[in-house]
């Protein structure tokens, strides 16, 4: 889930140790068979498949489910889905734009199970078109702060590489790029030493819309209703949620 605040990396960690892992195993995996059935399953000459890869395994997912994913996406195995990538738009309380990207291999269960968890949650389902156009597809890259990473050290290793700003998450530090500079600002931190956390495509918004604490938790608890459905695989909304408000209603 990517709203535009700190959230989006305090809610990555608490997702990798709370009851939902499986879940995100599985759509961690999906992520993975898709990306070799798209691509091939030589990660060395398929991109997207070696940041799945390396995503999976950042979040503990075992080795040889990776593999029999690369091998099912790959058709080396049987058992492999035709998964299709279909986005939804929608609004949720306080004005709040919604992209809701599934990787499904039943359209009508997935519009079904989005519209039933907005509806739910204070939110509706959007025409297509509607909200898409406040978003920007980008390369965004997580570099953990392990120790006394700084921000000057990232800029030196990805300016070059064609890096578009470096933003302070709190946490971690987030690198964005066009996306065809995703590859090469990624292999230009790893050139340099600099361990990552995950490489991918985003959806990034271009206005954001400030929350105060009553929507900010009428928010929260409706993406968390549309990120539990195994139909969808990123939710991505132009919220901002200011330190102080998120700070009183983590309390």
């Amino acid at each position: 889930m990517a709203g535009h605040s700190k959230w989006a990396t305090t809610k990555h960690k608490k997702a990798v140790v709370d009851a939902k892992r499986g879940k995100l195993f599985a759509k961690l995996i999906k992520n993975v068979e898709v990306a070799a059935r798209l691509g091939g399953g030589d990660p060395e000459g398929n991109p997207t498949l070696y940041d799945a890869i390396q995503k999976a395994k950042k979040n503990s997912v075992p080795n040889d489910n990776i593999e029999r994913a690369i091998k099912r996406g790959a058709g080396l195995e049987a058992g492999g889905a035709d998964y299709q990538t279909i986005m939804y738009e929608g609004y949720g309380p306080g004005g709040v734009a919604i992209l809701i990207e599934c990787l499904t291999d039943n359209r009508n269960r997935a519009a079904s199970e989005v519209r039933t968890a907005l509806t739910r949650n204070g939110g509706s389902l959007a025409d297509a078109g509607s909200v898409s156009y406040l978003f920007n597809r980008k390369g965004v890259v997580i570099v953990p702060k392990n120790g006394n990473l700084t921000e000057d050290d990232i800029l030196m290793a990805v300016l070059d590489a064609g890096a578009e700003e470096v933003n302070d998450l709190g946490e971690a530090f987030e690198v964005v790029t066009a996306p065809s500079d995703l590859v090469p600002v990624r292999t230009a931190l790893q050139n340099a030493g600099i361990d990552y956390e995950s490489a991918e495509l985003n959806f990034i918004p271009s206005v954001t819309v400030p929350l105060d604490a009553e929507n900010a938790r009428k928010v929260l608890k409706l993406i968390e209703a549309v990120e539990d459905s195994d139909e969808v695989q990123n939710v991505y909304a132009n919220f901002d949620v200011p330190d102080e408000v998120m700070a009183a209603i983590s309390a």
